[in-house]
Parts: structure tokens; C-alpha cells; sequence
């Protein structure tokens, strides 16, 4: 599933290609046929990102709220779109650019109080500028559950997932299975503040990458993906920084990887 950095990284291209225009919008597929009527030939006014969730405002009050899932993505080009083909949700055409949506597990028009209702409901987005690290706290401090398990809760930070939850906690040093009341405020505060590094370098990259300069193969160059992260599909592999085989197991349905000798039992972090 596309973590936060990807939502963000479309509502920016989106926003450029788009935004201030009015755009032709068709739903080959038919199964957003009503909501693409709506905004057919509306100036989009802006759009913007929640967590994994993406919004498009238009001229005249329709909003059209996007969530990927595990299969949903977005296809991009200039000049003229190509024939359209399969499952094609919805696409948009502008002055020079179009865009298709596949595969998506929500594709719909919302009402404002329907954005604010969906809004209210998530955690903080490390990359908006409203987020407040304090609000995922309280929900973390007050809970038995695991702390690799409320990373991956959405009401407790909005669009951290599976990777971005298994590289945190290697880079931290917490034990997984750490319950949130035993993370401390401290060192709750370090995390969040890597975590919006991560994600904002994720966002300009349009990948996840995590490890630190000094733990690189190489000083130059574009790394391959399975060189870019500490623990993260390492399952069986020696752990980059002490050579202990990395673990894996499933954790509220996704796996969840760590170093045991990084990630002992009972680590609560650096600054515990």
C-alpha cells in the first residue's frame, strides 16, 4: 500500500499539472460515472493530502476524495491520452497533461463535513504543518497495545506503513513489542522529528530510503531498493549494522521485520 510520502508526492504533481484549470474528467470504466459528470469541465482549485488520503477541491464546491488501498495508482502523461483500457476508474484531462485512476479502494464526492468528519478521525501527518506530535502521544502513552502495532494505526499517526514503521523503530533501537505507555515523551519527540525528515526526503525522492550516511554501501550514487533500508524484506539477511539475522513475523496482518540484537527485548529507545 503507498505510504504518506506517495500522496503527498500526487497532490503536489497534480496540484502543478492541474490546479487553476478547468479539467475534463470521464469515468471509462463507469463505476464514477455520476462523480465525473460533476466535475466535468470545473477549474480545480486545489488539492491536497491526509495521511493516504488525497482530495481534490473544485471550483463550485465538489470535492473528490481518493484512497489507493493495496492496489490503487495513478498513470501520468502529456498530450493526448492513449485509448482507454481495463478498469480505468477515472481520468482527468488537462491543457497539456491527463491522469487515470486504477485499482483504488475509494474514489468518491464528499461533502465539507464529510472531509472534516474523514480529517477528525486520523492522527497527525508528519507532513502537514498542523501535525502535533503531542496528539499521537497521548494516544500512544495511554496504550498497552505495541508500539509497532499503533504505527500502523491511522487514528494514531496518519501515513506511516509497513516500511516506514519497521525502518523507525530499527533507527531508534525500540523493541517492537515495546507497549506505547513504556515509550517515552522524549524519546517519542526524537522519532517524530526523523520520521518527518524521512517522509519529506521521501516526498523529493519518490522513494523511501533510511539509512544514515555513515551506514551506506556506497558514498555516491542512487542505491538499489533492497540497499536502501536497515530491516524492512530483510527476513533471513544479516543486520547491516551488527550482523545479527534479521526477524520477521506477522503483526496485525502485515509482517513485521526487526534486528534482535538492535531491537532487544525491552529497548525503549536511545533517550529512555
Amino acid at each position: 500500500m503507498p505510504e504518506g510520502h506517495t500522496l503527498h508526492r500526487l497532490a503536489r504533481e497534480q496540484r502543478r499539472l492541474f490546479a487553476g484549470r478547468p479539467v475534463r474528467a470521464s469515468s471509462p470504466q463507469g463505476r464514477f460515472a455520476d462523480g465525473a459528470a460533476l466535475i466535468d469541465g470545473r477549474v480545480l482549485r486545489r488539492t491536497q493530502a491526509n495521511g493516504k488520503h488525497l482530495l481534490h477541491h473544485y471550483l463550485g464546491g465538489p470535492i473528490v476524495h481518493v484512497h489507493l488501498g493495496l492496489y490503487g495508482g495513478f498513470t501520468t502523461g502529456s498530450g493526448l491520452p492513449p485509448e482507454p483500457k481495463g478498469a480505468l476508474r477515472l481520468r482527468l484531462v488537462g491543457e497539456n497533461a491527463w491522469t487515470d485512476l486504477r485499482g483504488a479502494t475509494a474514489c468518491e464526492v464528499l461533502e465539507p463535513h464529510e472531509v472534516t468528519a474523514l480529517f477528525a478521525r486520523l492522527g497527525p501527518d508528519p507532513l502537514r504543518r498542523d501535525a502535533d506530535p503531542l496528539l499521537a502521544y497521548r494516544r500512544i502513552s495511554r496504550s498497552r497495545t505495541v508500539i509497532a502495532a499503533l504505527l500502523m494505526e491511522q487514528q494514531v499517526v496518519a501515513g506511516i506503513g509497513n516500511v516506514y514503521r519497521a525502518e523507525l523503530l530499527y533507527r531508534h533501537g525500540l523493541d517492537p513489542y515495546l507497549p506505547g505507555r513504556s515509550v517515552s515523551l522524549p524519546a517519542w519527540l526524537e522519532m517524530w522529528t526523523d520520521l518527518v525528515a524521512l517522509m519529506q526526503a521521501g516526498v523529493r525522492v519518490g522513494r523511501i530510503e533510511t539509512l544514515r550516511p555513515a551506514d551506506r554501501p556506497r558514498k555516491r550514487g542512487r542505491l538499489a531498493r533492497d540497499e536502501a533500508g536497515y530491516v524492512y524484506r530483510r527476513a533471513g539477511l544479516p543486520c547491516r549494522i551488527c550482523g545479527t539475522e534479521i526477524r520477521t513475523e506477522t503483526l496485525v496482518g502485515r509482517n513485521l521485520y526487526w534486528c534482535p540484537r538492535c531491537q532487544p527485548p525491552g529497548a525503549a529507545g536511545r533517550l529512555a
